[in-house]
């Protein structure tokens, strides 16, 4: 059955290019961020690389996340939808992952409330989109958002168990996401005159400079800080070497910077489709699959120690190339059932509605009342004595 053009046309109302790009470019940083990691011990350039990348990638793939969240309060639909997109692919590729470590000659422990590398973002996000019609109840979300990440980091109890440090840690950029739809950022850019728009992405793209000439240039400096132990967003201060009161300093920096930087990062992302805007709405195909892909560098000592020069730019085509063959249309066919299990066997049917009044089964429906005699209506019976009388 084909689609009328009014039908086409709607559908690409709903999907703007500008953030199927910034979707994929994100993601795609992700992969990147990953692949390079076994290089960051003993190659300085890839340490540069990897604390510009993730001084800004999580944020913008939170805020993309956040921006597209719904804050009222949720129906079935989206309750369904949490436990399909979310909840079902968590228990599923954590099983997966369970079962590579025993086939690779690890024990079998199914523990479901320690998330397996990437998918804490699965919970983050379950977590995020469950509390966010509370949050902006409030009247600063989003600084509330920013105290309870601050305050999370000296509280060390809360650790990567059920991945709550980095759920109440990146809240932030979750909420700052929402604010950005409130504030009709998108409107408002894509109305923007060519010429204006590129002064904005001139200030942008010198901010991005900025950063990435200041990583080398003090890359000793942010090794000795442990600044990348921060930027995971993990652990608590005290856990990464600082128990000192003014720790909460350090994130609270990284935050705005963060959010800084994904603003810029949206603003230099092209507003028209291009050849990757299609790839957008693979991103959590990629996110999850990535991972297996990358597993063998991770785990075997391939790219451990020092590397030739030309290791570190080869790792980012390739992992280029993984985001662009994990967009691919087959790819996701082949993997929709695990990446995107609908699950109709699982939940009840939902009742039918007609006129906005809900229809019940014959089964569950009140016995009518008996039909009316066609007779004269009958006497009241009498009250007995007493019986309504008025109470003095």
């Amino acid at each position: 059955m084909q689609s009328t053009p009014a039908a086409r046309a709607h559908h690409l109302r709903r999907r703007v290019p500008l953030w199927d790009n910034a979707r994929w470019i994100a993601i795609t940083l992700v992969v990147i961020g990953h692949g390079i990691l076994p290089l960051i011990g003993e190659d300085d350039a890839a340490y540069s690389v990897y604390l510009f990348i993730y001084s800004f990638h999580v944020a913008v793939f939170v805020t993309v996340a956040g921006y597209f969240a719904k804050s009222g309060p949720p129906n079935s639909r989206a309750l369904r939808q949490i436990l399909t997109d979310i909840v079902f692919p968590y228990f599923i590729f954590e099983t997966i992952w369970t079962i590579i470590r025993f086939a690779l000659g690890g024990s079998f422990e199914l523990d479901y409330t320690t998330a397996s590398w990437t998918l804490w973002f699965l919970i983050a996000l379950a977590v995020w989109r469950i509390t966010l019609p509370y949050l902006v109840l409030l009247r600063y979300p989003l600084l509330i958002a920013i105290a309870i990440s601050i305050g999370a980091g000296y509280t060390e109890s809360i650790d990567s168990t059920l991945a709550l440090s980095r759920t109440f840690g990146m809240l932030p950029f979750f909420v700052f996401g929402w604010k950005l739809r409130q504030w009709q950022i998108t409107a408002r850019w894509l109305d923007l005159p060519t010429a204006v728009a590129w002064r904005w992405r001139a200030g942008a793209i010198a901010l991005f400079a900025g950063v990435l000439l200041v990583m080398p240039m003090a890359i000793e400096t942010w090794r000795d800080l442990k600044l990348r132990r921060f930027m995971l967003y993990d652990e608590s201060y005290q856990a990464i070497g600082y128990d000192e009161p003014w720790s909460g300093a350090i994130r609270l920096f990284l935050l705005l910077l963060a959010m800084l930087l994904a603003v810029a990062f949206l603003v230099v992302m092209p507003r028209r489709a291009t050849w990757f805007t299609a790839f957008g709405g693979a991103t959590m195909y990629i996110y999850l699959l990535h991972s297996f892909v990358l597993f063998p560098f991770r785990e075997t000592p391939i790219l451990a120690g020092a590397q030739p020069f030309w290791v570190l730019p080869a790792m980012i085509v390739f992992c280029i190339g993984i985001s662009i063959v994990l967009s691919l249309k087959p790819v996701r066919r082949v993997f929709r059932p695990l990446v995107e299990p609908r699950a109709r066997w699982l939940f009840r049917p939902e009742p039918s509605t007609a006129t906005g009044t809900i229809v019940l089964p014959p089964e569950a429906l009140p016995p009518l009342p008996p039909p009316a005699s066609s007779g004269p209506p009958a006497e009241p019976p009498a009250p007995a004595p007493g019986e309504g009388a008025p109470r003095g």
